[in-house]
C-alpha cells in the first residue's frame, strides 16, 4: 500500500515525523554511540594492560582483517532479509559481548586476548549490519526527502564521535574503566529495542535464491556496469588516499603550529563541528537537482582547502580551515551515500552501499599508511599541499571521464 507524506514545509523536520524514520536515527544513534565507546574504552584498558602502542596497532589489524569480508556479506543479507530484524539481532548480539566486557573488566579478570577476540567479533557484527541499517532509510522515506534522511545520518555519526569520548571521561573518571562499556552494552540494546518497532519499513521479499558468493559478484557486476557508481567509488577512493589528514593529526599541530595535545583536542573539534555544519548544510542544497556536481564541486573545494591548510601558519587560520574541510568533506560524502540509494533497486541496494562501504574502508587504511609515510619523506605541510593538489586532479579527471557523475540530477 503506498503510503502518503503529508508534512509541513521544512524538509528536514519532516523526516523526523515519520515515526518509523525517528526510530532508526535513534537506532542509529545509540548503536554509533555504543560502537565509538567501546573502541575508546577497549583501547584504554589494552593499553592499561599491555603499555604497547604495538598491542593498540594490532586492534586496526584486526578490525581491517574482519571487517572487509564480513561487510561483503552483509550487503548481501540486506537484500534477501529483513533489515529491521538483522539490526535487531546485530544489536543484541554486541549487548551480550560488551556486556561480557563489562564483566570482566569490573571484576578484574579481563586480559588482552579477551579484547582481541571481543574486536573480531564486534567488527564482523557492526559490518554485517551496517549495510541493512544503510538500505533501510530508503524505504521509510519519500524519494524527495531521501538526501535529507541522509544528512541526518551522517550528523548522527558525527555527534556519536564527539558525546563518546566526552561519556568516556566522565564514567571512567567518576566511576572507573569498566562503567563506559556498560554504557555501550546498555546503548547496543536500546538501539536493537528501537528497531523493533520499525512497522512500515516496505520491505520486499527477494525472490532470488541466495548464495552468498554468487550474491556478492553480482552486486560487483551490478555497480561495474551502472554509469554513476563506478565514478563514485573511484572520487572516492583517489581522494582519501592521499588526502586522509586525520590520522596525522598530531604532526599536524607539531609541524604547523607548534602545539602538543591541546592544539590536537583543538584542531579534531573543530573539525568534528565541520562535519556536523555540513551534513545539514546538505538540507540547504536538497533543492539542487544536480546533486552529481555537488558531489564534484564539494570534493574539489575539499581539495583546494587542504592547499590552503598546508600553506598555513595561523593556528586561527587553522581552525577555520579545519573546520571547513570537515564541513565539505560531509557534504561530498552526504551526497555519495544519497545517490548510491536513490540509484540501486531495493533488491541491490543493500550490496551497492556494502561495495561503498569496502571502497571507504579500503581507501582508509591505504591513506593512513601512505599519508604517514609521505609525512617522513617530504614533510607534513608539503603532503596535505599534495594530497590537496592530487585530489583536484581527481576531481577533475572524475569529471571529465565518468560523465554521468557530472550529469547525474535527481528528479522527484
Amino acid at each position: 500500500m503506498k503510503r502518503n507524506f503529508n508534512f509541513s514545509d521544512n524538509d528536514f523536520i519532516k523526516i523526523f515525523l515519520i515515526k518509523d524514520y525517528s526510530l532508526l536515527w535513534f537506532s542509529s544513534f545509540t548503536s554509533m554511540l555504543s560502537m565509538q565507546i567501546r573502541i575508546i574504552a577497549t583501547g584504554f584498558i589494552l593499553y592499561d594492560i599491555t603499555g604497547s602502542g604495538l598491542s593498540l596497532g594490532m586492534l586496526g589489524i584486526i578490525q581491517l582483517f574482519f571487517q572487509l569480508p564480513s561487510i561483503l556479506y552483509g550487503g548481501v543479507l540486506a537484500d534477501f532479509f529483513k533489515r529491521t530484524t538483522i539490526i535487531t539481532i546485530s544489536q543484541s548480539f554486541g549487548t551480550v559481548v560488551i556486556f561480557i566486557l563489562f564483566y570482566l573488566t569490573f571484576t578484574e579478570s579481563i586480559n588482552e586476548w579477551h579484547i582481541y577476540i571481543s574486536t573480531a567479533l564486534l567488527s564482523i557484527n557492526s559490518t554485517i549490519g551496517g549495510p541493512a541499517r544503510s538500505a533501510l532509510t530508503a524505504n521509510l522515506v519519500p524519494k524527495k526527502l531521501l538526501i535529507n534522511a541522509v544528512a541526518a545520518n551522517t550528523a548522527t555519526m558525527q555527534i556519536g564521535s564527539v558525546a563518546a569520548p566526552i561519556l568516556f571521561g566522565l564514567f571512567t573518571v567518576s566511576f572507573g574503566a569498566s562503567y563506559p562499556l556498560l554504557i555501550g552494552s546498555s546503548a547496543a540494546i536500546i538501539s536493537a529495542i528501537s528497531c523493533i518497532f520499525i512497522k512500515n519499513d516496505n520491505y520486499i521479499k527477494n525472490t532470488n535464491k541466495m548464495k552468498p558468493i554468487k550474491n556478492i559478484i553480482e552486486g560487483f557486476i551490478y555497480v561495474k556496469e551502472h554509469p554513476i557508481l563506478p565514478g563514485l567509488y573511484l572520487l572516492d577512493i583517489g581522494v582519501t588516499v592521499v588526502s586522509f589528514y586525520r590520522q596525522i593529526m598530531p604532526l599536524i599541530a607539531d609541524r604547523l603550529f607548534k602545539g602538543g595535545a591541546a592544539i590536537i583536542s583543538l584542531l579534531t573539534a573543530f573539525n568534528s563541528i565541520g562535519a556536523i555544519a555540513g551534513s545539514f548544510l546538505v538540507v540547504l542544497f536538497s533543492k539542487i537537482k544536480s546533486k552529481g556536481l555537488l558531489v564534484l564541486g564539494a570534493t574539489f573545494f575539499y581539495g583546494l582547502l587542504l592547499i590552503i591548510f598546508g600553506l598555513s601558519t595561523s593556528l586561527i587560520l587553522g581552525i577555520i580551515i579545519i573546520t571547513l574541510l570537515g564541513a565539505t568533506d560531509a557534504v561530498g560524502m552526504t551526497v555519495r551515500q544519497a545517490i548510491v540509494q536513490l540509484t540501486s533497486p531495493d533488491h541491490l541496494r543493500g550490496r551497492a552501499v556494502s561495495l561503498h562501504s569496502v571502497a571507504a574502508m579500503t581507501a582508509n587504511n591505504i591513506g593512513h599508511f601512505e599519508i604517514g609515510i609521505t609525512s617522513e619523506l617530504i614533510g607534513t605541510r608539503n603532503t596535505l599541499i599534495l594530497g590537496g593538489a592530487i585530489s583536484c586532479v581527481v576531481v577533475f579527471l572524475i569529471w571529465k571521464l565518468f560523465k554521468g557523475v557530472g550529469s547525474y540530477k535527481l528528479e522527484v
